[in-house]
């Protein structure tokens, strides 16, 4: 039997804890209380001041006319297969447009039109010779003749593959990587490389070799990063399918700035070799390959292609949407360091979910998740503990080792030097790993947590409706003030799940607006089966620019 000592010594103890209890959250209300009013009278501030300085001489890319180039990938190839359309003629017509928007975009940073025509070529040539040679047939050839467009961060054979590095801008890659020798092998012929940002580790897409990329819906703003030249690419008409790379948001948030369909596929399901950098480690855990298209039904055939043999997710299982429960989650329930949900996106995301309840049937549930709130903290402790091959620091020094973060920043005050501000705030962040130990152990212990939670939620009859990012396309360097938006996307990396993006039209200024669709582990199919129903309605839909 405890002593009164002892039963007085644990009272003592509660009361100090409950004490600091009180006191840690007097000081987080007063914290949100003091931030609100400084949101304010600073977004406002803010917002004047980006308007003023890119409104007046921002432009749209003109709408895109030619219908061939408003097909779908896999209606060109049928038309191609049966002959009805030449695959030279189709290449042209798509570089053709390539070249209209790439000096105002800036998202197409390296052609291979010479080779891209001349493959082309070869296939009219087979083609005409036997177009039923079993080689070409739909199973086996499903992207016949279609031009691909490759985020410059993955390897195809002889290009360039830097991901704006300046001191490896002049390296060549010697062999395609394994998802782009896939869709070669289904007849997809790539003929152009896109934009990334710095490392691809930042959600704006610009850096010291090719510059910064522009949305193609409003030029003042950004296309998203890091696969935000294949989004905008897509986005403006220059290309129907895509490939881009995801580690914390960068296939889907690209994707809904520059109003395209995109899917961050479970984890492991598509190989991610042949990209630089190369996340090693348990780093590979947060990171996916997947496709970026233009149409909806065009997901579905590049990821089986992507991924090759597909025992894992069995994309061909049929789900009936009618049996779905779908969890609507507005936003991250209060984060003091993310931005408010525009009311635009809620908007957009109630007019999702009040189709897929009245024409769809699927039961619906709105609610939050506390944990939600959390997402920077667990995505970054996860990132900071995966143990990868290289530092972020070692990567941008390259050859020459690691870069001296604060030097690097004296020297970008005086515009000398080559990295970006985003890559040189992350060397620095990073610096501070040893730190934050503690803080990591805390965030590992709620993120598995709040794995045991999605395993329970998310199931093969349920999916969760969430915003992709809570503020619609920013202007250019706008991700600056608010660096750490990228967390709606970036929770779902931590958790390895499939996200699918989908758009869902334009605001009330002509921006893309949009939401993404989670699913539970391997049960990829649930969230493509939501987003095609969605696209079926017409909600889900990619609008052509400046129309």
């Amino acid at each position: 039997m405890p002593n009164m000592f002892d039963i007085k010594r644990s009272h003592d103890l509660s009361i100090s804890q409950l004490a600091q209890m009180g006191a840690a959250k007097l000081i987080q209300l007063l914290l949100h209380y003091v931030l609100m009013v400084v949101g304010w009278v600073w977004v406002p501030v803010t917002e004047s001041l980006f308007s003023s300085w890119y409104d007046g001489s921002a432009e749209t890319v003109s709408p895109v006319e030619d219908e061939v180039l408003l097909d779908s990938a896999t209606s060109l190839a049928r038309k191609i297969r049966s002959r009805e359309l030449k695959a030279a003629d189709v290449m042209e017509r798509f570089i053709s447009r390539v070249e209209k928007c790439k000096d105002l975009l800036n998202v197409v940073v390296y052609t291979l039109y010479d080779k891209a025509l001349a493959e082309a070529h070869e296939l009219d040539r087979q083609l005409d010779a036997d177009n039923k040679d079993d080689r070409f047939s739909e199973e086996n050839m499903p992207l016949l003749g279609v031009p691909l467009s490759v985020k410059e961060a993955f390897a195809v054979k002889g290009m360039p593959n830097c991901s704006g590095l300046v001191s490896r801008k002049d390296y060549r890659s010697e062999c395609d990587c394994p998802v782009v020798s896939r869709l070669r092998a289904a007849g997809a012929i790539p003929f152009c490389l896109t934009n990334t940002s710095e490392l691809c580790m930042w959600y704006e897409s610009a850096n010291w070799v090719y510059g910064r990329s522009k949305n193609p819906y409003n030029t003042g703003r950004i296309v998203g990063g890091s696969s935000g030249g294949e989004a905008g690419n897509v986005g403006s008409g220059g290309a129907l399918i895509g490939i881009g790379s995801d580690i914390g948001g960068s296939i889907r948030m690209p994707a809904f700035f520059c109003g395209i369909f995109g899917h961050r596929p479970s984890r492991g399901f598509v190989p991610n070799e042949g990209q630089f950098p190369m996340a090693g480690g348990r780093e590979q855990d947060l990171l996916s390959t997947g496709p970026m298209c233009r149409y909806m039904e065009d997901i579905v055939p590049t990821l089986k292609v992507m991924a090759g043999k597909d025992e894992q997710v069995d994309l061909n299982k049929k789900v009936d949407v009618s049996k779905l429960t779908v969890y609507n989650i507005e936003d991250d329930g209060g984060s003091l360091l993310l931005s408010k949900v525009d009311p635009q996106l809620k908007e957009a995301q109630a007019r999702a979910v009040h189709y897929l309840q009245t024409s769809a049937g699927v039961t619906v549930k709105t609610m939050k998740v506390e944990k939600f709130k959390y997402a920077f903290e667990m995505w970054s402790a996860r990132m900071t503990t995966a143990e990868g091959k290289n530092s972020f620091q070692a990567l941008l020094g390259g050859e020459n080792g690691k870069i001296n973060p604060l030097v690097e920043l004296l020297k970008w005050f005086v515009h000398c030097s080559n990295h970006t501000l985003p890559a040189i705030t992350l060397g620095l962040v990073e610096s501070l790993n040893p730190l934050l130990e503690g803080s990591n152990k805390r965030s590992l212990k709620g993120l598995e947590k709040l794995e045991e939670e999605m395993k329970e939620m998310l199931d093969e009859n349920s999916v969760i409706l969430y915003p992709t990012h809570p503020k619609i396309a920013p202007y250019h360097n706008q991700p600056i003030l608010y660096p750490f938006n990228w967390a709606y996307t970036g929770l779902f990396n931590a958790l390895g799940l499939p996200v699918t993006a989908v758009p869902l039209g334009l605001d009330k200024k002509g921006l893309p607006l949009g939401i993404q669709i989670v699913a539970g582990m391997n049960y990829d199919r649930v969230s493509i089966a939501v987003a095609q129903e969605l696209a079926k309605g017409n909600v889900a839909r990619w609008v052509n620019p400046g129309t």
